[in-house]
């Protein structure tokens, strides 16, 4: 009888390493594939790079496979216990790291019918971290970088969003990873601040730097990188240049916008009361969403209505009784903002959203309530926080203490510690050496 043989994959790029793993798997047996879905693969490492279903495609029409199944988590049990194959086989790359708990999981499960782990050699000359950084080189497209939030939103209960005002900050975003009880973390995309793209170029927030220089950014930015981008676009202006505005971000290949329920001269929500600052008439604000809505062209490209309402201090009624009609008007997620450091209200307002009827994306942004959590903004039902200024915040500091310590020393030897090498520049940028 032949024997049923189980290999889990993620097959995002298909190279020898995998073919040789469903040779060998066929070999023994029958093969069926345990398919990581997106979600499963987000849990530990970037997003792939083809859906689920296109790797299904590629992997159903590999030699030797015989069947394909869906693999929803990276426990193999659930899909071994109901499939209780003869044998599993997998890579002998596992045996250490992260991946070592699973394995003894894999062994404790197959043990109890019998079934056996078979493990082939890692195939010398293959590095998936070598072809991620060359599909990473050849860049990406409008449309699969405009793509990615709502595949992300699919795949991940939490999106993290970092700032970035130039394409420097945006390979910060792009390339770093930092490892957390043995696991990765990074940053799923970037934020296209008004406040900081304002500052960088010495202009007040008032929405003073026009769309036209605001996109060159936006360009600059995505020459260098291929993370999905949220747009700041403030109140987002007049209905008729907002629908241009659309357009013209969902042709970059920008994934979302956000629009603020404010009118007049735009202040900075962080101000709150303290100066002169009106909200759009509810109708007013969403026949904008609505217009945005008509306009774009693709069903990718997202508008996210910011609820001013806590900032303005009228009160949780008024932001809930808002965020009903922008939702009703199409609005594709909800961003609500806060001033008050604790995020007590902040956190109530998401109670309160978890029992809306339509579920969309829930978005914070936890500038001035930075003591709260990424698990516990997911536990609350957020989907999304974004760190909208800290780079820039970051950057003036340090750039003001240098220039101080040149200035009182006369040379710059004593900032030689506080500053990059040229060499680490020169390695920082693809394409100087």
């Amino acid at each position: 009888m032949t024997k049923t043989v189980y290999v889990g994959m993620s097959a995002d790029i298909i190279h020898p390493g995998h073919i040789n793993i469903v040779n060998e798997a066929a070999k023994l047996g029958q093969v069926t594939v345990g398919l990581l879905t997106d979600a499963a693969i987000a849990s530990y490492k970037r997003l792939p790079y083809l859906h689920y279903e296109q790797r299904k495609i590629v992997v159903e029409n590999l030699a030797g496979v015989h069947n394909v199944v869906i693999q929803e988590t990276l426990d193999y049990r659930p899909n071994l216990e109901r499939l209780k194959p003869d044998i599993i086989v997998h890579g002998d790359d596992w045996k250490t790291g992260v991946q070592s708990k699973t394995r003894q999981q894999v062994i404790e499960t197959m043990a109890q019918w019998g079934g056996k782990l078979v493990e082939i050699p890692y195939t010398k000359g293959i590095s998936s971290t070598q072809l991620n950084k060359t599909f990473k080189e050849l860049g990406t497209t409008p449309d699969r970088r405009r793509n990615q939030l709502r595949r992300l939103l699919q795949a991940k209960n939490l999106v993290r969003i970092l700032e970035v005002h130039s394409p420097l900050v945006g390979l910060i975003v792009e390339n770093l990873e930092v490892k957390v009880d043995g696991k990765p973390r990074s940053f799923d995309g970037m934020w296209s601040s008004s406040l900081t793209d304002s500052t960088v170029k010495g202009k007040p927030d008032i929405e003073a730097v026009d769309i036209t220089s605001r996109t060159n950014s936006v360009n600059s930015i995505f020459e260098v990188t291929t993370k999905p981008m949220i747009f700041d676009a403030d109140t987002g202006g007049k209905i008729e240049h907002f629908e241009f505005t659309v357009r013209t971000l969902e042709r970059l290949g920008v994934s979302c916008v956000i629009i603020e329920d404010k009118t007049g001269l735009k202040k900075n929500s962080l101000f709150g009361t303290d100066v002169a600052q009106t909200q759009d008439d509810i109708d007013d604000f969403c026949a904008k969403i609505k217009a945005g809505k008509n306009a774009q062209v693709s069903d990718d490209f997202m508008i996210i209505a910011r609820c001013e309402s806590l900032i303005l201090e009228k009160g949780m009624k008024d932001a809930l009784s808002r965020t009903k009609a922008y939702l009703a008007a199409g609005a594709d997620g909800i961003m609500i903002h806060s001033r008050k450091p604790d995020g007590a209200e902040i956190m109530e307002y998401a109670k309160h959203y978890q029992d809306f009827e339509l579920k969309r994306p829930l978005v914070v942004v936890p500038s001035s309530f930075d003591k709260i959590t990424e698990d516990e903004f997911e536990k609350a039902g957020v989907n999304i926080v974004i760190y909208a200024n800290h780079m820039l915040r970051a950057a003036y500091p340090g750039m003001v203490d240098a220039a101080e310590t040149i200035l009182k020393n006369q040379r710059g030897f004593e900032v030689r510690d506080k500053c990059m090498s040229i060499k680490e520049i020169l390695n920082m940028i693809p394409g100087t050496k």
